[in-house]
């Protein structure tokens, strides 16, 4: 196993190859991802508890829908168990990754109550209403620069090493180690990666939506949700499914492997 440096143009073909699978079974591919929100919103029920347990079953989760992607590709069926059926390779190394990740995050939004006296972490957890002031006067722009500063590689860890902890059985930090270097070598794709992603799922949808407001101001409501909804049961299950494209690529994963 090893990463491969891919040219920049990769990172827009991850997403027309994730629409591609999207496209072998649209229902199907919705399904898993809704499951896949339902259960992470059904365990934050439980207070505090629930949002360990759900940063503890992700890395699982997000396995099996690339589980789900890959055998979508093979020509392979697929089903419900198919999303839960990843929760069982490697689970102490998947386990360990949703901590670490949760405590990584946590203590990220925590440095930035240094900057901010709170103002973001309360934004962000919504446990009280943000002070109006903070936002005008724009003080939350710094704290918000150093969360994202932080998290770029922590994301950057993350990426890659639930799948590669779970299909290549690496231990926890390796796959961190592996998923880092792997995003390092190719952060030009990852960046038209993000332009596209923009692209498809903000500026698209926000220029139809303006568009059609122009001709039909009074229906702002309506509009919104015939935009919104078919946008998100689309766009989502592709940008799972461009997880897995960008994995196949960047570690030449073949159809037959």
């Amino acid at each position: 196993m090893r990463a491969q440096t891919l040219p920049a143009a990769a990172g827009w073909r991850w997403l027309v190859d994730g629409f591609a699978i999207f496209r072998r079974n649209p229902p199907l591919l919705v399904l898993l991802v809704i499951s896949y929100w339902f259960t992470i919103l059904l365990l934050n029920v439980v207070p505090i508890l629930g949002a360990v347990l759900a940063s503890l079953a992700i890395p699982g989760l997000s396995v099996g829908l690339m589980q789900a992607c890959r055998d979508l590709e093979r020509g392979e069926p697929v089903g419900l168990p198919t999303l839960f059926g990843s929760l069982k390779d490697n689970p102490r190394a998947l386990t360990a990754l949703g901590a670490l990740y949760l405590v990584a995050t946590l203590g990220i939004l925590g440095l930035s109550t240094l900057v901010d006296g709170g103002d973001l972490l309360r934004f962000m957890l919504s446990t009280k209403p943000v002070d109006p002031e903070a936002v005008a006067g724009g003080r939350l722009l710094l704290p918000f620069a150093l969360v994202m500063t932080l998290l770029v590689p922590v994301l950057m860890a993350y990426w890659y090493a639930p799948v590669l902890a779970a299909w290549h059985k690496l231990p926890v930090f390796k796959a961190l180690f592996f998923s880092f270097v792997a995003c390092w070598l190719n952060w030009r794709p990852f960046v038209v990666y993000g332009l596209g992603l923009l692209g498809v799922a903000a500026i698209g949808p926000g220029m139809v939506l303006g568009l059609l407001l122009t001709l039909f101001p009074g229906a702002q409501n309506f509009l919104a949700t015939l935009v919104t909804v078919p946008m998100v049961l689309v766009v989502a299950p592709t940008v799972f499914a461009s997880f897995y494209v960008s994995y196949r690529d960047v570690f030449t994963i073949s159809d037959s492997a």
